[in-house]
């Protein structure tokens, strides 16, 4: 037996649950998937062109670790003009996890904290212990609100960064502007890095995104062509901040990922400049129905943007309640996944009108079941 080849961090890392239940849905026939965290939608047509033209012309080869220049300087003349930050730059990231992986990379050593709003986006906890840190978690249930007195409370001497994530996965909460402005304060009063996760922002519904970099000039802002632009096996992200940081993570990506796909990068400069405004639309339309059929039965909270609904199961744990709705061919995601908690469970309105009408049914049904 070779058990004694694997590293100890491994024993802190769990499967994902999220691809338990991916590779469940592989092995059933025509089930309600309610469980995918990618958009519905295929990838635009003049994105796919615009690839097609790049390997056929190519580019194949290595770029530089930082992007290739058409799209670095897309990315950095719109950051610049939105934000007017003199350090501010860019690079190009292999997807926002890549992004995500070198910014606690560089930033967090063992034993480091990594305040985190519960419930959180899988991945955060996972990449902090990678780096030997550990996450901090703030209670945001019910209302998935950001408590600004709760995260100043949490700040210790070896808190190392502020991780925030507006709209939300799993619970769709897009934070105000005051909460924001808060966070991007309180880091700054206290000279701790904040990490904001805006992979996102594209789909806001009931309220404007607001990055809390317009208030802090030293924030580090991860995001990419994932979930706006349906690429998310694409591997396209970016990242912006001060140069000191950005630096650090560029160093780190030449000897991790070497560069972000090269022919890729050339489909994202396509993809900067295409409208998705009939998608984010769509979702809205698609989050109201939802909200409409299942909002007599479920406290809906959150919901304003990204596609999902993080729903507290009505009866049993959200484990018990999500076993069941399995065995009613419905696929859906507990939330002890991305929390300490099993009362909720996430929901994604990314499918077909039929197949959310057939989600609701099932979810009405069983609801109705526990009383």
């Amino acid at each position: 037996m070779s058990e004694h080849w694997i590293a100890d961090r491994m024993r802190h890392i769990d499967a994902s649950g999220i691809r338990k239940v991916f590779d469940l849905a592989a092995r059933m026939h025509d089930p309600i998937n309610l469980s995918i965290g990618q958009p519905h939608f295929d990838t635009p047509e003049p994105v796919k062109q615009a690839l097609y033209r790049a390997v056929a012309e190519g580019k194949n080869a290595y770029c530089q670790t930082q992007g290739i220049p058409p799209l670095l300087e897309t990315i950095q003349s719109t950051v610049d003009a939105e934000y007017g930050h003199a350090d501010r730059k860019v690079f190009i990231t292999s997807g926002t996890s890549g992004g995500l992986m070198l910014a606690l990379s560089v930033l967090v050593n063992p034993g480091d904290e990594v305040i985190v709003c519960d419930p959180w986006f899988v991945m955060y906890k996972h990449l902090t212990t990678l780096t030997g840190g550990r996450v901090v978690e703030i209670d945001t249930y019910p209302d998935f609100r950001i408590d600004l007195d709760k995260i100043r409370d949490a700040i210790t001497p070896r808190t190392r960064a502020i991780l925030v994530n507006s709209p939300a996965n799993p619970t769709g909460a897009v934070a105000s502007a005051a909460e924001m402005e808060g966070l991007a304060r309180i880091a700054a009063e206290r000279d701790i890095p904040l990490i904001s996760d805006e992979i996102y922002k594209a789909f806001c519904y009931d309220r404007p995104f607001v990055s809390p970099a317009k208030w802090n000039d030293q924030t580090i802002v991860i995001d990419g062509f994932s979930k706006s632009h349906s690429m998310t096996g694409w591997r396209l992200g970016w990242a912006h901040g001060p140069q000191h940081v950005i630096g650090q993570m560029l160093k780190l990506q030449q000897f991790t990922f070497v560069c972000a796909p090269h022919p890729v990068q050339y489909a994202g400069l396509a993809a900067w400049g295409y409208d998705i405004s009939d998608r984010v639309a769509d979702y809205k339309r698609k989050r109201d129905f939802v909200k409409s059929q299942l909002g007599d039965l479920f406290e809906i909270q959150g919901a304003s943007g990204a596609f999902y609904l993080f729903l507290e199961a009505p009866w049993g744990s959200a484990s018990e309640f999500v076993a069941e709705a399995i065995r009613n061919n419905l696929l859906i995601i507990p939330g002890n996944v991305f929390s300490p908690r099993d009362t909720h469970f996430r929901l994604s309105y990314a499918a077909e009108d039929r197949t959310l009408e057939r989600g609701c049914e099932v979810l009405r049904r069983l609801a109705k079941k526990g009383r």
